[in-house]
């Protein structure tokens, strides 16, 4: 072991070139042994032959101040060396590169053999770099002019260092210091051999960092230095975070250091002994505090930093007290930039061999030690960003999306950049066109545990919306630390309560106006949390991260693209857009027909009847009441007069009945949903009521006795589809029962999240983890667990490729599994293309259902509120949709309803519907005064309805969306941003209602443009301003957007009717007097559609209409 070695810097034959003598005398300068030497005959290769100014020479004095600077830490090297025989330079890759080891702790005990300080040369080399000890070798291009050589501290060291001077003579009088390179758990240690560099008389110092504290102890001190040498200057690497409060600790007095200064990493000066201490604080502002124990809000610090948290109390109301540090718990290697995306490998930073960790005290749920990310260019506005279990198959959302069977589109046209980020790891997306980040994910608390992941991102601005389903005070998300559950639950809409859809999707506006949508699909139960940073935070509780961000750049297209990726809206039939009553309660199909009868002597619009569960026998599906017995008879005879029935079913079928078909053939065809490994069926209580009860109609559903147990379908089985359109079927059209045959024309499925009048089942549940799982999202009754209100999360269900799934993981897709079959059986038994409207829905419910609001109430906020859920599903690309008018629970109020009236006349599913035990709410319920103000609006809408059956074929084929922000069409305004009283259908009819009691004028922002009245066809140009509008309660306020026409036609009492009657168009001339417009017109109930014409308008020197 010869370890006092190097070569002749410059070599020894030959006449050595200036560019070659500059690279080795780089190199050399990290030789053990540094000697330039050559022969006799050769030419001189000193530095100094090169010429006082050249760069030979001052490359030269540069590194070899260098050298100088750290002769300490070689020193310590070579005591190392002697006393225990470990090596100094050593070998990682041949031929390119010196290596010198690490040291970890003790004078005399440790040393460590992986490299510290490396010296490579070239102009630009591919050089090899040591990871974390587990991770292996990272290929990293370093650009390298003559005058550079690449060096390197490995964190987690501490390395001693002295001013350099001419000689080592002259340099040990100088000052020592410390480079302290922290390794990304904040942590360092080395050491200091001295002695007086001849006798055996010395002193060895240990330096540890640690917790914000750097300490220095001196020992085997049996040597005192002549020159009295202190530590002056301590550069400290790796501070992710601006220091502050810096206090030495010495001979038991503490000082402040104030002469601190904090680049990239913080250098202190001062004259520190040689037994000493630092401390120091590392601050976090509140913006970038984000939340470490989001389970419990008075956490305690003992249980925080138990978790290896970071804790300080605060006034500040909302800002979490236990936070994250900035440690980053996973390390990248082997990015790979690839023409359509990347990948790389993730592994989580002190993990033990095995792939999943075991459980750490405080943590939530077992680690998942190594991942994989994968990012797919898929177009030029789409991407796709996923991380994943590299070990494990874990569970996938089967919910199918619109994407390329291979990227598309060329580099040079994609809207983003997409950079991967280590230490900590993140994803950085970046808008080509303007630099904005719009996604930036290296921020602290990633986690992917098996059942808990949580990912955090800033975000570009304030502006963000969607995220749903649940009640929202305004359109806008509130970014000031507010949270949000999703988990599908019969929750009529509350605040802040989780309810019937779950939609993981947001739409952010950036600082431009450019607009951008991300979906992470993952159906398990999560929530999302806003800080004002601006952030967001998931936290799902099982699945993996799937991701996918749209681009637009106009929220209009984000909208498109985001339906493209999903799947289009289902097309209504005209009738569905026709005005329909509804109610829970009907005793019988004369009240029906009465009601049928007064609509008509009012002369109010009137196209579609529904029925709730009253016309079940004892509300079990596809049977029909005695109360009810004319039905089939009355659905014939109103559908003879251009009328249309919508019928309700529930998912859940009774198993405490004798002859009851429809439950024998599902159990004969293995259709219910049952408990795991076994084949007995998952029990719950529902509406279905048991045979010869006499029911207490004024007790709480919830805890009577009378109700049957019910067995729930599993929509995601084949089997389930098919045996589900049978029973449909049956229904429809069943010739051996006269007159029980019920031929509707579209279906209402409720209760479909699934509901469950029991939590879990009638036996209630086994499994405690899957039902209470160690992190508990943001929802209604958490601390009952996930099964409240519905199955247990054991129960198991089987996906349509067979393979078993707990409804731990697919409870949110329900609705979503059910709505496809029974949209295509309506339009199988019908041959039309009917309606399916559903409670529960998931992204690409869009394509086979429509949506209510849910169960709302009588209330002027509710009132209000719907404009905010209309254009929330809008977003999630539902366009047929809208509250039931005058509210479901609660006594409508005259005033209020007379107003909701108003408004739910432009919802694009206009029904007006309440529940049993309140008064009657339809608009022949209250006096003649009432009728004539629902005539007058419902009048206007069907006028209107060939410009909203044309916005609802453009949501079709386009994804546009039908009820529209004013920010969709006015982005460049963003006083537009914030509006969710008003609201547009299309881009031409600006909506402007009464949103309050005793109010008869309103505020209504005007955008830029030509605007008119609908009610006086006068017109003003706005430039982008306020103003008050007269709003008498007959009056609802209505402007059409100058440069376009709206097709109209004369109303009827029903669209069959109207259909029948003339149009017309409304020519809105913009300021340059042009306008253009489209009708989409086909017969209205036909699967499949006609052409559609386009219609523009020019005003030039003649009026002129080109059609």
């Amino acid at each position: 072991l010869i370890l006092q070695v190097g070569a002749n810097i410059c070599g020894y034959t030959k006449d050595v070139t200036e560019e070659l003598c500059t690279r080795w005398m780089q190199l050399g300068a990290f030789y053990p042994l540094s000697r330039n030497h050559n022969g006799p005959e050769f030419r001189d290769q000193d530095p100094a032959a090169f010429g006082e100014h050249s760069l030979l020479v001052n490359s030269s004095r540069y590194y070899l101040n260098i050298r100088y600077t750290l002769l300490p830490y070689l020193y310590t090297l070579f005591y190392r060396a002697h006393t225990r025989g470990d090596t100094v330079a050593r070998p990682l890759n041949p031929f390119q590169s010196i290596h010198f080891p690490c040291l970890v702790s003790g004078c005399c005990h440790l040393g460590c053999s992986y490299p510290v300080l490396e010296a490579s040369s070239a102009f630009s080399v591919f050089q090899v770099l040591p990871g974390p000890s587990y991770l292996g070798k990272q290929l990293v291009e370093m650009l390298l002019p003559l005058d550079r050589i690449g060096l390197h501290l490995r964190g987690g060291f501490i390395f001693p260092i002295q001013q350099p001077s001419t000689t080592t003579e002259a340099s040990r009088k100088n000052s020592l210091g410390l480079i302290v390179a922290l390794d990304y758990k904040r942590q360092a240690r080395g050491e200091l051999y001295w002695d007086d560099g001849f006798l055996n008389r010395c002193f060895c110092v240990f330096f540890l960092s640690f917790q914000n504290r750097l300490q220095a102890k001196t020992v085997n001190n049996n040597y005192t230095d002549p020159n009295n040498l202190m530590f002056t200057d301590i550069i400290i690497l790796g501070m992710d975070k601006q220091p502050t409060d810096f206090i030495v600790l010495h001979s038991n007095s503490a000082t402040s250091v104030s002469n601190v200064a904090y680049n990239v990493s913080s250098k202190v000066g001062d004259c520190f002994f040689l037994n000493f201490s630092i401390e120091w604080k590392l601050t976090v502002s509140d913006l970038e505090k984000f939340n470490c124990y989001p389970e419990d809000p008075v956490v305690s610090e003992e249980s925080c930093r138990q978790r290896g948290c970071l804790w300080e109390n605060t006034t500040v109301p909302k800002v979490p007290t236990c936070y994250y540090d900035t440690i980053p718990s996973y390390a990248v290697s082997n990015i790979q930039y690839l023409p359509t995306g990347i990948t790389t490998k993730l592994a989580h930073l002190g993990a033990p061999e095995s792939a999943r960790a075991a459980t750490a005290s405080g943590s939530l749920s077992a680690t998942i030690s190594f991942l994989q990310l994968s990012v797919i260019y898929h177009t030029e506005y789409m991407l796709q960003f996923k991380i994943f279990d590299s070990t494990n198959k874990r569970y996938e959302v089967p919910v199918p999306l619109n994407i390329p069977p291979s990227p598309v589109g060329s580099p040079e046209d994609r809207l983003y950049d997409v950079k991967i980020q280590n230490n900590p790891f993140g994803i950085q997306i970046r808008r080509k066109s303007s630099g904005t980040v719009i996604w930036d994910s290296q921020l602290p608390g990633f986690t992917f545990n098996d059942m808990f992941l949580s990912i955090s991102t800033r975000l570009p601005s304030q502006y963000i919306y969607g995220f749903g389903e649940t009640e929202h005070t305004a359109f806008r998300r509130n970014m000031s630390w507010t949270t949000w559950g999703m988990f599908a639950r019969d929750e009529p809409p509350a605040y802040k309560k989780n309810s019937y859809g779950v939609h993981p999707y947001y739409m952010a506006l950036e600082e431009d106006g450019s607009a951008h949508g991300v979906l992470l699909l993952n159906s398990n139960a999560m929530d999302v949390s806003f800080q004002p940073t601006p952030a967001l935070t998931y936290r799902t509780t099982g699945g993996i991260l799937d991701f996918y961000m749209v681009l637009g750049p106009t929220p209009e297209l984000v909208t498109q693209q985001y339906t493209k990726l999903i799947g289009r809206p289902a097309m209504t039939p005209y009738w569905a857009l026709g005005f329909q009553l509804s109610r829970y309660g009907y005793q019988n199909d004369t009240e029906i027909s009465q009601l049928y009868e007064a609509m008509m002597a009012a002369q109010i619009p009137y196209d579609v009847q529904h029925l709730d569960i009253d016309y079940m026998e004892r509300k079990l599906d596809f049977t029909l009441s005695s109360s009810f017995k004319n039905l089939s008879f009355l659905i014939e005879q109103m559908k003879n007069n251009g009328m249309r029935f919508i019928l309700i079913l529930d998912p859940v079928i009774s198993g405490n009945e004798t002859k009851y078909e429809p439950f024998t053939r599902g159990k004969e065809n293995n259709v219910f949903i049952k408990w795991p490994n076994s084949n007995d069926i998952v029990w719950g209580k529902a509406w279905p009521e048991l045979p010869n009860v006499n029911v207490d109609t004024s007790l709480d559903h919830e805890t009577q006795l009378y109700r049957a147990n019910v067995a729930f379908p599993d929509f995601l089985r084949n089997s389930t589809a098919a045996w589900w359109k049978m029973e449909i079927k049956e229904l429809y059209e069943d010739f051996q029962k006269p007159g029980k045959n019920l031929k509707f024309d579209g279906l209402w499925i409720d209760m479909n999240e699934p509901s469950n009048f029991v939590d879990g089942s009638v036996r209630g549940c086994s499994d405690e983890i899957l039902n209470n799982p160690p992190y508990m999202p943001y929802l209604e009754s958490r601390e009952k667990g996930l099964s409240s209100k519905t199955l247990c999360m054991e129960s198991e269900q089987i996906l349509p490729d067979g393979s078993r799934v707990r409804h731990y993981d697919v409870h949110s897709l329900y609705g979503w599994a059910q709505t496809r079959p029974t949209y295509e059986a309506v339009q199988e038994v019908t041959g039309k293309r009917g309606v399916v409207i559903t409670r529960s829905t998931f992204p690409s419910s869009g394509r086979w259902g429509g949506h209510w609001l849910g169960d709302n109430t009588a209330a002027w906020d509710q009132l209000r509120k719907s404009i905010i859920g209309m254009m929330e599903f809008s977003l999630f690309g539902i366009s047929y949709t809208g509250a039931d008018i005058c509210g479901f629970f609660g006594n409508a109020e005259y005033e209020m309803c007379v107003r909701w009236m108003q408004l739910g006349a432009f919802y694009p599913f206009s029904r007006n519907h309440n529940t049993i035990g309140t008064r009657r709410q339809d608009p022949v319920a209250w006096n003649s005064t009432f009728e004539m103000f629902s005539r007058k609006v419902l009048q206007t809408r069907y006028t209107l309805l060939p410009y909203l059956y044309t916005l609802m074929h453009k949501a079709h084929v386009e994804g546009s969306t039908v009820v529209r922000p004013l920010f969709h069409e006015f982005t460049n305004d963003n006083e537009t941003w914030d509006i969710d009283r008003q609201f547009m259908l299309g881009p031409a009819l600006l909506i402007s209602p009464v949103l309050e009691n005793n109010t008869f004028a309103i505020l209504a922002y005007f955008p830029k443009a030509h605007w008119y009245d609908y009610s006086t066809e006068s017109g003003n140009v706005s430039t982008g301003e306020w103003k008050i509008l007269d709003a008498p309660l007959d009056h609802i306020n209505l402007h059409i957007r100058g440069g376009y026409i709206l097709p109209w036609q004369e109303p009827a009492m029903n669209t069959q009717a109207s259909r029948q009657k003339f149009m017309g168009l409304i020519v809105a001339l913009d300021d340059n007097g042009k306008a253009e417009g489209q009708i989409f017109w086909d017969d209205g109930q036909s699967i499949g559609e006609y052409e559609c014409s386009r219609i523009s308008i020019q005003q030039a020197e003649k009026s002129q209409l080109r059609i």
